[in-house]
């Protein structure tokens, strides 16, 4: 019953996760010309690209079984995963949101 339940969780944080990157995508197609949502959009999309990198970086570590371990461990790993992607954006980042903010922009003036 405990793993079945652990299943869904990670089913449903699986789920959660593309929900967000298709929210940032329909965000970024959908950013008019307002800039403050043009930067807020390429943020996310950062913030999702971070996370994506930075869970492939935390895949490779072993549950500490000390603190608990296990697949709830691993569940919540993937959502403080999250949480530093977007702070990582949110500070300067990577640099992509830059790149992509300047983009959007001269898509729209080429228009």
């Amino acid at each position: 019953m405990q793993t079945t339940s652990l299943a869904d969780s990670a089913a449903a944080s699986a789920q959660a996760q593309t929900a967000r990157t298709n929210a940032a995508v329909q965000k970024l197609q959908a950013a008019g010309g307002d800039k403050t949502e043009i930067r807020s959009a390429a943020e996310d999309f950062e913030g999702i690209f971070i996370s994506q990198m930075l869970g492939h970086m935390f895949k490779g570590m072993e549950s500490n079984p000390m603190f608990g371990g296990g697949q709830a461990e691993n569940i919540y790993r993937d959502l403080l995963v999250d949480e530093y992607g977007k702070q990582m954006a949110g500070t300067g980042g990577i640099g992509l949101a830059d790149n992509i903010e300047r983009q959007l922009i001269s898509l729209q003036e080429v228009r």
